[in-house]
């Protein structure tokens, strides 16, 4: 009996069998968090947002416009309410500056400043304006796994690299198997949790599937609180660099 054939097809078994496994298997948390930027940002993006800022005492909400340009530029927009309608915050690279058209006024915000609240939020410049990477300041390490659901949800502890500029001591993520983000942690120089983020409400927009919901809360006063919701997006868009100058940041038009 000729056993050729029969050879053939075990080693095109054993391949699709090793294919299979390769593709099985989960992704690293690198890869996790990557995607989890990818999908909340792509290359580049444009979108319109609420964010409702509430504290013990009082409530607000803005309306925003943004777009981004992955990894350097991001231009935020104030649209209402009418008294705030205007201001600005523009990155570029690590600079940043904010325009205050009530006073015409551009100020540059140091490096110093990147942690402090944006416009009141628990949001900070850095948070809004992304200066930082995660997947480029930190290193990742997958630590649990939760399969209760119906999509698998990896816990992911980040630590900064000896290089990065940043000041959280670590980061706790949690993203599903299909990069879609479900909170991180912030962890402070004590090990604390200084303040956290969830995300909800996926939803279909910009072709993708998207959390439109962002709610950020402090550790230490669940009553103080920001959160951010999706209006529109749109993704990977050819975005002029005039977009993102000292010339457009000061004249919307």
């Amino acid at each position: 009996m000729d056993t050729k054939p029969l050879s053939i097809i075990a080693v095109l078994a054993m391949l699709a069998t090793h294919s299979f496994q390769v593709l099985a298997q989960p992704l690293n948390a690198e890869q996790l968090v990557a995607g989890m930027e990818d999908t909340l940002w792509s290359d580049s993006n444009h979108g319109r947002f609420t964010m409702r800022i509430e504290s013990e005492y009082w409530t607000r909400t803005l309306e925003l416009e943004a777009w981004m340009d992955r990894p350097e530029h991001t231009l935020v927009r104030i649209h209402a309410p009418k008294k705030e309608a205007g201001i600005g915050s523009l990155r570029i690279g690590d600079a940043m500056w904010n325009y205050l058209p009530k006073v015409d006024r551009t100020i540059k915000i140091p490096p110093s400043m990147m942690l402090q609240p944006w416009m009141g939020s628990n949001f900070s410049n850095d948070d809004l304006v992304k200066e930082s990477s995660f997947v480029d300041d930190y290193t990742h390490e997958l630590v649990a796994t939760d399969e209760s659901g119906e999509v698998p949800v990896y816990r992911i502890v980040s630590t900064p690299r000896p290089e990065a500029a940043v000041v959280w001591s670590r980061l706790e993520f949690r993203v599903r198997a299909d990069a879609i983000p479900v909170s991180v942690a912030y962890y402070g120089a004590r090990e604390q949790v200084v303040k956290r983020m969830t995300y909800d409400r996926v939803q279909s927009m910009g072709g993708r599937r998207i959390p439109t919901r962002w709610t950020m809360v402090d550790a230490d006063n669940a009553e103080s609180r920001t959160i951010i919701t999706v209006q529109s997006i749109e993704y990977d868009l050819p975005l002029d660099d005039e977009i993102f100058s000292l010339r457009r940041l000061r004249n919307p038009q």
